[in-house]
């Protein structure tokens, strides 16, 4: 027989094992799934939300719940002893109530949300999404909260009269890709908590994941021949450099030769050179997930993330090859760019 300690212990583990058996077998829950599928495809998808009377909901709290169950007591206690203070005291908390529930209403109603575009990230990154509240009512609004809807991350703020204010949220998607933005959700429970007023909200843009770099990047690849063959067929490392040329804008700060650069204002004179590396003028950097001696597909897709990063870095000229894709060698933020897109959608 088990110890009363091993039963406690275990008791947290077997209630999570019975939910999980009751949520496969109830029969409720495909039911529900459906319906809140249905109702969230009939809200419509917009980067800008006007609330209104249509959009926004609202219901009793717990507390308000049981401010309702007090307000019957008082009342049977009033209409059976004849209390008149008792009567003051239960209308006296209603009307409280009722003004609270107005007031709690139109926190919301009357609000513009917009969400600005999100920024591409890498795959294991939380996705910020930055949400600006606006309000042209000539009394500041409080106590607003915004979460992604299912989430218990919530942001609050105020928003000043006739102003707006901005607050971030996060999610984490699960994989590469274009995701769409999850659902939205905004409340209030200003100002005595009894009422949630709430709205839910589909944003229309998308944010784009890129496969996460590996890390430690591995060395790049040797860079191959120039296709019209002026170049060798021995491959140097990427640190042998031939000489020095006249500094050209965009140019990694690496290939910088600031010793000549000290002395060349120490003389007077502003200009710069760089390292001229034979490698960039005899071979292209092609980068392929045949090079990455990899099987699996994420993990190519990992390896190439991390040596396109890597070779913009040292300012490098790089082309990308995917199965029916080629991005030409280049280099710059609009080369990194594209090819990390590339990786993230192929």
């Amino acid at each position: 027989m088990r110890s009363i300690a091993q039963a406690t212990a275990a008791s947290p583990a077997t209630a999570r094992g019975w939910q999980a058996r009751w949520a496969a077998i109830d029969p409720l829950a495909a039911a529900r799934r459906r319906l809140a599928r249905w109702w969230q495809a009939r809200l419509p998808l917009s980067d800008t939300l006007t609330l209104t009377q249509r959009n926004v909901y609202i219901l009793p709290t717990g507390p308000g719940w049981m401010l309702a169950l007090t307000l019957l007591v008082l009342l049977v206690a009033s209409i059976n002893y004849q209390l008149n203070l008792g009567y003051l005291l239960t209308f006296l908390l209603a009307g409280s109530a009722v003004v609270g529930m107005h007031v709690c209403h139109g926190t919301l109603r009357g609000l513009t949300l917009h969400l600005q575009a999100p920024e591409a990230h890498f795959l294991g990154q939380s996705a910020v999404l930055d949400v600006q509240l606006s309000s042209e009512r000539h009394t500041p609004r409080f106590g607003i909260a915004v979460a992604v809807h299912g989430s218990s991350q919530w942001a609050w703020t105020d928003v000043p009269a006739q102003g707006s204010a901005k607050v971030q949220i996060a999610f984490a998607p699960s994989h590469r890709g274009l995701h769409p933005i999850p659902m939205l959700t905004a409340e209030t429970r200003f100002p005595l908590g009894t009422f949630r007023v709430w709205t839910l909200w589909r944003p229309a843009t998308q944010v784009l994941v890129y496969p996460a770099p590996e890390i430690p990047a591995p060395p790049l690849p040797p860079g191959e021949p120039h296709a019209s063959g002026t170049g060798s067929t021995h491959s140097q490392g990427m640190g042998d450099f031939e000489g020095v040329r006249a500094y050209r804008r965009g140019d990694a700060l690496q290939l910088v030769v600031w010793k000549k650069a000290a002395q060349a204002l120490a003389s007077g004179s502003d200009a710069l050179v760089s390292r001229d590396s034979l490698q960039m003028q005899r071979h292209e950097l092609w980068l392929t997930p045949e090079r990455t001696g990899l099987a699996d597909t994420e993990a190519r897709l990992s390896r190439l993330t991390a040596w396109v990063l890597q070779a913009d870095r040292l300012g490098l000229d790089y082309g990308l090859r995917l199965p029916g894709l080629e991005i030409p060698p280049s280099s710059g933020a609009a080369q990194r760019q594209r090819c990390l897109q590339a990786l993230a959608l192929c």
